[in-house]
């Protein structure tokens, strides 16, 4: 009796596994990354991060470049937002999204524009959270 099966459920796809930045969307950018930042609420979780209360997605998408051009935008990402996620309030989803224009950067050049980023967030948060 098919009725009585459960209906087979699709996995969730891979986007449904990084943080939605869109329930309140903001986002501050620079010449070569936009960074979509939301905070979540009390209640809610960061399911599977161990040590941190930080969420990060990465979006590089195909005008960045071919394969190998994405992951190296997406290594020098992962790099850069570990060495910033310190300055992010707890409770933050952050997806970071690269600009065509990221392939050819310096390493140093995403490095400044990194920091400004997640000082900016840290600034805005800082803000909302005083009018709150």
């Amino acid at each position: 009796h098919e009725e009585d099966l459960p209906a087979e459920q699709p996995p969730p796809s891979h986007e449904a596994r990084l943080p939605r930045p869109h329930a309140h969307p903001r986002r501050v950018s620079s010449r070569d990354i936009v960074l979509h930042y939301r905070m979540r609420a009390a209640g809610e979780r960061a399911h599977g991060n161990v040590g941190s209360d930080v969420r990060v997605g990465l979006a590089v998408p195909k005008a960045v470049g071919n394969a190998v051009t994405r992951n190296a935008v997406k290594r020098r990402f992962r790099v850069l937002a570990r060495r910033y996620e310190h300055e992010l309030p707890g409770q933050c989803d952050i997806v970071l999204r690269a600009k065509p224009s990221a392939a050819g950067a310096q390493f140093a050049s995403l490095d400044a524009q990194m920091a400004q980023l997640f000082r900016a967030v840290h600034t805005k948060t800082d803000q909302s959270a005083g009018q709150s």
